[in-house]
């Protein structure tokens, strides 16, 4: 199906009414009625100036706002420095934490070993000797090595990382510099080093980590969960109340606080639409594509796409601060795409005041949050407690998880206790929603593949307890007959990506056990894009309509980075059951962002499409049924019979993106059916890779 034909298919002519029926004739004239009274919405020029008491820089038709921000926590108002992106640092400015060193060196004992310890490793890395006769053991070597001057000499190590890195020629000089300089990771990789068993998992996790040409991925070795009671053989099943509420999903916003108007939107590397001072004796800088104000593809969302969101979910939901949705949910990723050298504790703190005072201001009724993998300094990185007995170390991100809960208490969205809960399990809690839904927010970059300290006891996936809480949790509410949504940013499964296996295989068995009857929705993001995927019975050995017993929406993101449109979701949820009965998405055409000077308006958000309507004709699925995961292993099954539905599924993932490729091979087909039925890294590393994401041309193999 050809792109404009799709995009005739998902905007109709729909009348503007409130409450008018809206048809989307893919598959039938299957009609629905439309949540709020607009299908689109043109949000206006002008900034929304109350959202902030007072401004450094006030917003312009030309420029973003920089809002002088309170904290209510911090009874703080941060700098106009630390967001003016003219002085974006070089340098982290956050406290350097190293394992306590197991022997009282001199300065110059210390040094003289780490350079020991360097000469051993390049002479490690040059052998050609029988005893290391791969490149596996030798990285597994040089670990063992490295081990040895983290334990005895850990503040000398990093500036001997950036020189070994450089010498060898591993990454560029700067590459270097960020990666494994003290104050960016490289006092981190000193924990890492002096805690792993270097020559066990843990090695071969971090040699392939640096790169696949040192050691393949280590295999998945399931650590079977130990669960309170088995499952009961005939459990309690929920009921529908016919009674619907809406329910808003919001995901990876990822505010740049440094966005640029007019700055280079389509540089070379990131960040684009970030200032960039003229070379000497050069009075401006050459830009190719200027930053529009609402954003562009490869930026994230500046003060004025943010707002713009926000404005447009009254109208297109029928929604507003007095009239709100039961509850809402944000998936996670607050913060910018910074590199580390440029961020720090107290950006991280001043995006997430940034970023709930919007909230406050345009959504009521509460929202319940997972931490993102970007919501930290160091960017990515959580840590289990267990790393020195709940030490220094072990408490090192301690301060986001008290700052952000304390947040959300202050705006009434949990209760004091539930704080406190917060506070010490990685800003992860459970609530009892007035409605009877329990809500259990997970920190996933406690299994997220690109955070380090998950190479740390890489054979226990639950080294942090964060599965334990969650069992436990699950547990409690299995014995109250409550029903379950399970919320967390990096997502479980698709194709296998992002989670590490050990992790994400464990919260498989635990979703098994206690699904259908106790979760009823699972809800990530950080992908960007629009996706689902089902868990089904036994691990997923085998996966069939009858075994599929729940499923993941991934919320589409804000942010346009990279290459997609901007967007959000709307659910239609019954208050008895608390299953899906109808998601509404909805997104900004992002391409005409920079023709919006030219109208004097701000963006158009516009109604993209029904998920019952576009998928549940050609599933044959009823009209009373809910979108549970049997739904979704039929749409599966309806796109092994026609290939465009798998072309509108891919359509849809990038938020009718004019930037996505195009779906229309077997290969392509085949993997995202293989996708939808993966909630599992090692199930999604068995599909056909190259056809996960719609951010960039695809590199699978057509068959």
């Amino acid at each position: 199906m050809g792109h404009f034909l799709l995009l005739a298919v998902a905007f109709p002519a729909f009348p503007a009414a409130a409450g008018a029926a809206a048809v989307v004739p893919r598959f039938s004239s299957h009609k629905f009625a439309f949540p709020g009274p607009a299908t689109a919405f043109t949000v206006p020029a002008a900034f929304p100036t109350t959202v902030y008491e007072s401004y450094y820089v006030k917003p312009g038709p030309t420029n973003e706002p920089q809002p002088a921000v309170f904290d209510p926590v911090l009874n703080i108002t941060f700098p106009f420095n630390l967001t003016n992106p003219e002085t974006v640092p070089t340098n982290g400015s956050d406290p350097v934490l190293y394992p306590p060193a197991l022997a009282n060196l001199t300065d110059a004992s210390a040094e003289a070993l780490v350079s020991a310890a360097a000469l051993e490793i390049l002479a490690i890395i040059e052998a050609n000797n029988t005893g290391l006769s791969s490149n596996c053991s030798k990285c597994v070597a040089a670990l063992s090595v490295a081990q040895m001057a983290a334990q005895l000499a850990p503040t000398h190590l990093p500036a001997a990382m950036v020189s070994l890195c450089k010498t060898t020629g591993f990454k560029t000089g700067t590459v270097c510099q960020n990666t494994y300089g003290a104050t960016n990771f490289g006092a981190s990789w000193v924990q890492i080093l002096a805690k792993a068993d270097v020559v066990g998992l843990d090695g071969q996790y971090i040699c392939a980590s640096l790169s696949t040409n040192f050691c393949s991925q280590p295999p998945l070795v399931p650590v079977k969960v130990k669960f309170p009671k088995a499952k009961p053989v005939k459990p309690k099943k929920s009921r529908a109340s016919g009674k619907r509420v809406k329910v808003l999903h919001l995901s990876d916003l990822h505010l740049d606080t440094r966005y640029m108007a007019g700055s280079e939107a389509n540089c070379t590397s990131s960040m684009c639409c970030r200032y960039s001072a003229p070379a000497q004796g050069v009075d401006e800088v050459p830009v190719t594509y200027p930053a529009p104000l609402f954003g562009y593809y490869k930026c994230d969302s500046p003060f004025y796409l943010a707002l713009a969101a926000l404005q447009s979910i009254g109208p297109l939901t029928g929604t507003s601060v007095d009239n709100p949705p039961a509850l809402s949910l944000y998936t996670g990723d607050l913060v910018a795409h910074d590199s580390q050298n440029q961020r720090s504790r107290a950006y991280v703190e001043v995006t997430e005041d940034s970023v709930w005072q919007m909230f406050k201001a345009y959504i009521g009724g509460p929202i319940y949050a997972a931490l993102g993998n970007h919501d930290t300094s160091p960017d990515n990185f959580d840590v289990a407690h267990a790393i020195d007995d709940n030490g220094p170390l072990g408490q090192q991100f301690s301060w986001n998880y008290d700052h952000v809960s304390k947040l959300w208490e202050h705006y009434g969205w949990i209760d004091g206790a539930t704080q406190a809960q917060a506070s010490v399990h990685y800003a992860a809690y459970s609530v009892l929603h007035p409605l009877g839904l329990r809500v259990i927010t997970l920190n996933t970059d406690l299994y997220y593949r690109n955070n380090p300290y998950t190479f740390i006891h890489a054979a226990d996936p639950d080294f942090s307890g964060m599965f334990s809480f969650l069992v436990q949790e699950l547990q409690k509410a299995e014995d109250a007959g409550e029903r379950v949504w399970i919320v967390g940013h990096v997502l479980s499964g698709w194709d296998g990506s992002n989670p590490m296996p050990g992790g994400s295989d464990m919260l498989y068995q635990i979703v098994d056990r206690y699904s259908p009857h106790v979760i009823a929705n699972v809800f990530f993001g950080h992908t960007h894009e629009d996706q689902a995927f089902v868990y089904y019975k036994n691990n997923g050995t085998r996966r069939s309509a009858e075994d599929a017993i729940a499923s993941a929406w991934v919320g589409p993101s804000i942010t346009p980075l990279t290459n997609l449109n901007s967007g959000f979701r709307l659910y239609e949820v019954d208050t008895g059951s608390f299953e899906v009965f109808d998601a509404y998405t909805f997104y900004a055409d992002v391409s005409t962002f920079n023709h919006l000077n030219e109208t004097g308006a701000g963006p158009t958000f516009n109604f993209e499409y029904s998920t019952r309507a576009a998928y549940g004709p050609a599933a044959a699925w009823p009209d009373g049924a809910p979108l549970n995961a049997t739904f979704w292993h039929r749409v599966t099954e309806a796109m092994e019979k026609d290939r465009t539905l798998a072309t509108l599924f891919n359509t849809y993932q990038g938020k009718s993106s004019v930037r996505s490729p195009n779906c229309t091979s077997d290969a392509c087909t085949a993997a995202k059916i293989c996708y939808i039925r993966s909630g599992s890294a090692a199930l999604g590393k068995q599909c056909p890779q190259g056809f996960g994401s719609v951010q960039s041309p695809y590199t699978g193999n057509n068959f």
